[in-house]
């Protein structure tokens, strides 16, 4: 232990309450399939509601990718919980179709049966339909159907008054908190590698993703159609997945918040010549927003990113610009196919006391080695993060991966504690000691445990996924909901169908006349 985290440990060690009311909020991506095991190609069921509008349940890139989204709570029961009524709620609407629960997508004969999603005719919902349609044509659509969960996460307003005093700095609370947050994200690029070797859950994926991702890892084959890797953890978080090889140079600042948002801006602003071969307008068409690295901000592929609420308008640099960091979003959690709503309690838990231990630990400043750094770290524990040989570069120097690993969680045990005082129970540590387990045992993660019930049961990864699909549609689609009412929902549906009407009622300028003062006001 460094001096500085020993000492942030004493502080809080007399007063552990601070650490109650931690903020959660979970984002939760589910391809609809069909009940043979295809990815739908129906519209968002009406029922649902308006995916522009509805403030609960979206979709993300695709009509069937549906995005569930849960209030801010410091419950985490209650978190999961309200995750649980939304899946609930799409079983009622969603008729014969289940919800694939895995991170990698279904059986995806031909892309073109990939339906982008649709926002209205308002000028917004076609922007937002435009921007998928730039996805489309830079990176492919299978890519951008893979699902996962991004959770967010805040401290509660007490903590950052005495984190304040104990950095005996003369900054407004504002500039604490951005510079709390901004270190935290440092610590968290430089270990976040530990989430895909414990909650990774995508090892394995189907021949038709490959078919048209080609590859030239040494991938295994099993059964009809799976195609894995003995010792991957997350396939989602390598290169096959959600990543984008353009954004490779692009180094973003970590360091100040006036520098993340120069960064982020640079990378609108600078033409991309892969991108500007595509065309932004082709024969009256628009083919995407525009030919730069970013068409928006929601297109920088990071792990992890710093974020305020937004008022009405206002894009996400200008929010950070006028208030600071108000919580982070990380976004490296695969969809846990053992669990009905696709994340659990524990995982929940462990991201608290590794974010907590992230806040509290030494966090100098990050540079593009640093970064280029953590991102082999990534790729070796995501591709072959289970082989006992794996290693990791940490300052330049080779560690064995379970070793850090476990020296690490050994150091989150003193958060835990903490964490255990101030919310009176021992539920922290139980969930760190699951993980130390892990470590010790590679074939308890969720990947080896995939592979091993591939194995075992003679299934494909589909046949597989099919199993548990049906079993968690079984398992919610059967309980009452626990924490919203049917009318609520029912209510938030029809209130967010007359709000899109809305919008499109009050539209009175040209779309090109939109995206032009749009992009004129960055």
């Amino acid at each position: 232990m460094t001096a500085q985290f020993q000492r942030h440990l004493s502080l809080l060690s007399a007063k552990p309450e601070l650490l109650f009311g931690l903020q959660h909020g979970l984002e939760k991506e589910s391809l609809r399939i069909t009940p043979d095991g295809r990815l739908s190609t129906k519209k968002h069921p009406e029922g649902l509601g308006s995916a522009l509008t509805h403030p609960l349940i979206t979709t993300d890139f695709a009509e069937p990718l549906l995005e569930f989204i849960t209030p801010v709570s410091s419950n985490v029961d209650e978190t999961l919980e309200q995750l649980a009524d939304l899946h609930r709620f799409a079983y009622q609407q969603m008729g014969d179709e289940l919800l694939w629960p895995a991170s990698m997508p279904c059986f995806v004969d031909d892309e073109a049966e990939i339906r982008i999603a649709e926002y209205g005719s308002s000028n917004v919902g076609k922007m937002k339909t435009l921007y998928r349609k730039g996805l489309h044509h830079r990176y492919g659509s299978v890519m951008q159907v893979i699902a996962g969960v991004h959770f967010n996460f805040s401290f509660p307003e007490a903590f950052w008054q005495h984190w304040a005093q104990w950095q005996g700095k003369d900054s407004s609370i504002e500039q604490v908190k951005s510079d709390g947050y901004l270190a935290l994200i440092r610590n968290y690029r430089r270990l976040g590698w530990l989430i895909p070797y414990l909650f990774g859950a995508s090892p394995a994926l189907c021949g038709s993703f490959l078919e048209q991702k080609r590859s030239p890892l040494p991938f295994r084959r099993m059964g009809k159609g799976t195609y894995y890797l003995p010792y991957a953890t997350s396939l989602r978080m390598s290169d096959l997945g959600y990543t984008n090889k353009a954004q490779a140079r692009l180094q973003i600042d970590y360091n100040s918040l006036p520098g993340y948002v120069e960064s982020v801006q640079r990378a609108l602003h600078s033409p991309e010549p892969r991108f500007a071969e595509i065309g932004v307008k082709v024969d009256g068409e628009y083919k995407q927003l525009n030919d730069n690295l970013l068409q928006i901000e929601n297109e920088l592929y990071a792990p992890i990113r710093p974020k305020r609420v937004a008022n009405s308008g206002e894009k996400p640099s200008e929010a950070l610009l006028r208030g600071g960091i108000e919580y982070i979003e990380v976004r490296a959690l695969d969809v846990n196919p053992f669990h009905a709503t696709g994340v659990s309690a524990e995982e929940i838990r462990f991201l608290d006391i590794l974010l907590v231990y992230c806040l509290l630990s030494d966090s100098p400043e990050l540079y593009a080695d640093g970064l280029t750094e953590s991102g082999r770290n990534i790729t070796t524990t995501v591709l072959y993060g289970r082989d006992p040989k794996a290693q990791l570069e940490i300052n330049g120097e080779k560690v064995g991966l379970r070793n850090y690993a476990s020296s690490l969680l050994s150091e989150m045990e003193a958060v835990a504690k903490l964490l255990d005082q101030a919310y009176n129970s021992s539920d922290y540590s139980a969930a760190l000691v699951h993980q130390r387990c892990k470590v010790v045992d590679p074939e308890l993660t969720p990947s080896a445990r995939l592979i091993a019930r591939m194995k075992d049961d003679s299934l494909d990864n589909g046949c597989l996924s099919m199993e548990l699909a049906k079993q968690h549609k079984r398992s919610l689609h059967g309980s009452s909901l626990a924490v919203y009412t049917q009318q609520f929902l029912d209510n938030s549906s029809i209130e967010s169908l007359k709000a899109q009407r809305d919008i499109e009622m009050a539209d009175a300028e040209p779309f090109e006349v939109y995206l032009e003062e749009y992009f004129s006001a960055t």
